[in-house]
């Protein structure tokens, strides 16, 4: 479909690549990236990119209906579900052949009663405190799941990998401890702890033959001083266009409930993205964007479809003009999530659907 519209996602497909062989140099020899791509890739949409996906034997993302999703879109390698899905869902789960990580005996008897051999990794709970099943009775709950279950791979979520290394180092021991345990049981097809910040703080640390990069793969730090050990790439630039220029008086009011008014004679351009985008409303009078590479600050409450712009300072500014809300130099991903009071992760993920995402 052709991209008509002014306000556009530029995903770079080179800078992902980038961003891949720089994790790859953190791992072990012979362990897989299993990407993450829930929430529609953190927003990017690449796990709407078929030639992207197919470059790795298995995925993850965190719900059923995400990976019913890829099963549509032709991707046909292991999909794991991060999340232990809920009943109603088992039967999507079996006719799309997903893999699914579990930790609950009442969901295990629910898999027992149909007629289909389910792919499962355990998820341990090594001190996340969210799910998993207890490091004491992960083999009796094995040698309690019935024959339809095939458990092909185990986990744990490693809650403080960025901050806290002698807990992260605790956590690594007792999943240690489980993975031998299971290994006189059974085979391993896939063993996982580590996500970005553990890649990048204990990389070589721990069994694993198989890691979970989510935002670092995207070209984003989850942590700013790990993030100083690797060379990623923002894959995302946000823009878009002016679209109408005005030269306003002293005194005018700008946007809804007059919560900008001009202290000078004004250059005010209007640009085709809003709250209904997922530009935070947050950034009203605070955010800044980026016209013929310099910053112009953003005036008024930002609307559902538009904002705001003092372009007075810029030259040669006409209608048509770019405008980049981060552009990954003048302006970053980091700086609109500190404005707004949140983390990268959120500004990028929030982005709406809305919004074309073009590949380049």
């Amino acid at each position: 479909m052709e991209i008509t519209r002014p306000t556009v996602m530029e995903v770079d497909l080179s800078a992902f690549e980038h961003n891949i062989a720089e994790i790859q140099r953190f791992l072990k020899p012979n362990s897989k990236i299993m990407p993450v791509i829930k929430a529609n890739s953190y927003g990017t949409y690449l796990n709407t990119n078929l030639e992207v996906l197919n470059k790795f034997d298995i995925v993850a993302v965190a719900t059923v209906d995400e990976g019913v999703s890829l099963r549509e879109l032709g991707y046909m390698k292991d999909i794991f579900i991060l999340n232990q899905p809920y009943e109603s869902e088992i039967s999507k789960i079996a006719e799309e052949n997903l893999t699914v990580g579990i930790s609950s005996e009442e969901f295990a008897k629910k898999l027992s009663t149909y007629n289909y051999d389910f792919k499962v990794h355990l998820e341990v709970e090594t001190g996340m405190g969210r799910t998993g099943i207890h490091t004491d009775y992960v083999i009796e709950y094995l040698k309690n799941l019935s024959n339809n279950i095939k458990v092909e791979g185990v986990y744990t979520h490693l809650s403080s990998a960025d901050s806290d290394e002698e807990f992260t180092r605790k956590q690594l021991y007792l999943f240690n401890k489980v993975v031998s345990e299971l290994k006189k049981n059974i085979n391993l097809k896939y063993i996982h702890s580590h996500a970005s910040n553990a890649i990048l703080n204990f990389g070589m640390e721990g069994e694993y033959n198989l890691v979970r990069p989510g935002i670092i793969i995207y070209g984003y730090p989850s942590d700013i001083e790990t993030c100083k050990k690797i060379d990623l790439k923002p894959i995302t630039k946000l823009k878009s266009k002016i679209t109408f220029l005005k030269t306003v008086k002293e005194g005018t009011s700008i946007g809804y409930n007059r919560n900008y008014i001009t202290s000078r004679e004004s250059k005010i351009a209007t640009v085709p993205i809003g709250y209904a985008d997922g530009l935070r409303r947050s950034l009203s009078n605070k955010g800044e964007v980026v016209i013929n590479g310099k910053k112009a600050h953003i005036v008024g409450n930002i609307c559902m479809d538009s904002l705001m712009v003092d372009v007075t300072e810029i030259e040669n500014v006409e209608v048509g003009e770019d405008v980049y809300i981060w552009d990954n130099e003048n302006i970053t991903l980091e700086d609109v999530a500190k404005i707004c009071g949140t983390i990268n992760y959120e500004i990028l993920s929030c982005i709406s659907n809305r919004v074309p995402r073009v590949f380049k």
